[in-house]
Formats: structure tokens, sequence, C-alpha cells
């Protein structure tokens, strides 16, 4: 029988490793200290679970069930300045779901948590790798923003790193996840099943100008590559204008101004652009205007440009046997409190799905607010979503 004490007693001492800030905030990013000092931990509650922890190379975590067995969990490292909820609900949820289940002699089931889920290096980056869509030595000579590869990151696991995880023991993935935007608490449900994750593209554009003195310099004569951003970003968005929808959004979410000097002229600019929605034409067609408008202020303001590699996840939707055992379970533990509904941010279930039928769920974020340490989820509705994933998984000891 699962037991909601023991699972918000496991999720509250995760939120340990790394917590910062005012409320329940968590500084976890992949491959930090307070990263891999949670992993061990789970690596931990694994083993008393009757779980085979084992890491690969990415320092992705899987709890091994014996023989075929259905796959839950999510990830557990963190934003720069995250929440306590944000990918490691769905880790511990599946670690209570696990237990349960072999405690009551049902259904095999084994849990993961995947690396750099939030993009230190790049886009889910630890299953990209381990799915097939992104090689161990692409990942890493990737880089974070302060120019630390990929490579030398990893080296903190040390002799963790284990032989690789063979996806074909895993009958399909579900995900639990907070749904980190306002729908679900806005109109008081309980537990979105989601019908599909949106597709995303990423990528580092570099505008390059002439450094020079900000005092003498004439406005007229000036190659200021920050100008150059202020002027693509009003631009692009005139012309979105008619290529997007309501739900398409884009974002210029980190910039790097340099020499970053009050009485400099800037002479580069390196700033990440990233662009989310439902259909890969209208991905395409973005990513064709990004270039075409980037191009076209460099060479009106005497710039150069230069584009970083274009990394993303195409749109996925959820398998329809996966979903419709949320929907029922869901039906019966929040009857009238559920929705299906797609998902607008990224999870790793998108890289699953290259390998096996994937599903995700659901529960409320109080006020939408993810990716901040102000993120949070009623007790109540953290239960409901463990009860929904424990049904729809075969553990039908959930409903007593």
């Amino acid at each position: 029988m699962i037991s909601p004490d023991r699972f918000l007693a496991d999720l509250e001492r995760l939120r340990h490793f790394g917590a910062a800030g005012v409320g329940k905030g968590v500084v976890r990013p992949a491959y930090t200290a307070p990263d891999v000092e949670a992993r061990d931990w789970l690596a931990a509650r694994m083993t008393e679970a009757g779980l085979a922890p084992r890491f690969d190379a990415m320092g992705n975590l899987f709890g091994l069930a014996d023989g075929p067995s259905l796959l839950l969990g999510s990830h557990s490292d963190s934003q720069p300045t995250g929440g306590w909820l944000d990918g490691a609900l769905g880790v511990i949820a599946a670690l209570e779901v696990a237990r349960a289940s072999r405690e009551a002699g049902g259904p095999a089931i084994s849990v993961v948590s995947f690396e750099d889920e939030e993009g230190r290096f790049g886009v889910t980056t630890g299953s990209a790798v381990w799915s097939g869509g992104l090689s161990l030595a692409e990942a890493d000579v990737l880089t974070d923003h302060d120019g630390v590869s990929l490579a030398q990151a990893r080296a903190i696991l040390g002799d963790r790193v284990g032989p690789d995880i063979d996806p074909a023991q895993f009958t399909g993935f579900v995900e639990m996840h907070i749904e980190q935007g306002p729908t679900l608490d806005t109109v008081g449900e309980q537990i979105g099943v989601v019908t599909e994750i949106v597709g995303i593209r990423d990528r580092v554009i570099t505008l390059t100008g002439q450094q020079n003195h900000a005092g003498t310099t004439p406005m007229a004569l000036r190659r200021d590559a920050f100008q150059g951003l202020a002027a693509f970003n009003a631009r692009l968005n005139e012309r979105f204008r008619n290529v997007v929808t309501p739900q398409t959004v884009w974002t210029i979410g980190h910039v790097s101004v340099g020499p970053n000097a009050s009485s400099i002229v800037p002479g580069e600019v390196r700033f990440s652009m990233q662009w989310r929605d439902g259909d890969p034409d209208r991905l395409g067609r973005m990513e064709e205007i990004i270039e075409s408008t980037v191009q076209e202020i460099a060479s009106e303001m005497g710039l150069t440009v230069a584009f970083g590699p274009l990394l993303g996840l195409e749109p996925v939707k959820m398998d329809a046997d996966l979903r419709a055992r949320l929907e029922q379970a869901a039906d019966m533990i929040a009857p009238g409190a559920w929705r299906t509904m797609p998902s607008g941010a990224l999870h790793d279930a998108t890289n699953l799905s290259r390998l096996m039928p994937v599903a995700m769920l659901f529960v409320p974020s109080i006020g939408g607010i993810s990716h901040a340490f102000e993120e949070d989820t009623d007790e109540q509705d953290l239960v409901a979503g463990l009860r929904v994933l424990a049904h729809a998984a075969g553990v039908d000891q959930a409903l007593t």
C-alpha cells in the first residue's frame, strides 16, 4: 500500500540537498555537489526499496526492478535558483510507487532520475544521451554559461559510473510533474493528463561589433553589439506577428555583454534564443525568421553574426494506452477535478518517446509559479497525483 506520509517525508528530505533562499527554494544544478549528494541519497533509498541502483556515464540514476518493468521518474537537478518540486516530485513519487508495489507483490516498477534535465549544458541532456538523440562525445563538448564543458563537469561522478542501461527492459515510461503553469490552480482542479508535449528549439547567437570609448565615439559611428540585440528583439516580435499562435512562446533568456563596462561601447553580445510550439512546421518557419532578421540587423549596423548549434526536440504525443490508464485513474481519484491538457514545458518524456511508449500527468502549481523559490503545491494535490500514478501503474492498493 502506498504511504503518503513516507512519500511526503522523502520529498522533504530531498529538498534539503541544496536548500536555499526563502520558503522551499533549491539550488541543485547538474553536476554540482548538492546534485551528486542527492543522487547518492536516492541510490541508498532505491536499495532500501529493493531496487538495484545504477549510474550511467551521464549520471542518470536508475533503480532497477528484476525483469521487464514499467519505468517511472523524472529528474532531480534544479535550475540555478529553483523550486523543490520541479522534477523531484516525479522521482520521489516513482520511488514510493515502486516500493509499495514491491511490498504488495505487485507489478515490477523501475525508477529513474535523469541528469541535467534543466539544461545547464543543453536541452534535457541526460535523457537525450541515454535515448540516443545525442552521443556522449557530442554532449561532452557542450559548455555552460561559464565555459565549463560537460566532460569537465561530469568528472564529479568519479567511480559511480557503470555500464549503459538497456532500455529494452522497460515497457513504457510515465512521468509525474508539477504543471509549471496556472491552468489547474486557476480552475481548482487536481490532475492534468497530458495530451502532448510541445517542441522546442534553442540556440546561442553572437553579435560582434567594435568595442570603443563610450564618451568619445559618436553615435553615428558606433558598431554597438548591444544596440544590435535591442533592434533584433523589437523587429523579431513584429515579424512573428502573423506566424505564431497564442500558445507559441519565444524567449531571449540569457545575455552576456562584452566587456560589460559602463564606459565602453559593447563590442560583443552573446544571447540565448529559445522558441516553443506544438507544430514542427511553425518551429521551422520561426527559425527562418530568426536567422534572416538577425542577419539583416547585423548588415544594417556593421556587425557580424555567429550561430551556435541548433538544439531542440520535436513535439510528441502521449501514448494512447498509457494516457487512457491515467485518465481512468484520474476519474476514480479526482472525479470532476481533472482535465486533459498539453504541456508547454519540456520534459524527459520527449526523449524517451524514441524508445518506448510515454505518458505524463500534472498536479497544480500554486499561482502557476515554477523555476523559482516560491514554487509549491498543496499536499492534498501531491498525494492525489501519487495515487493516480500508482493506480495507472497497476498498483491498485493506491485506492485504499
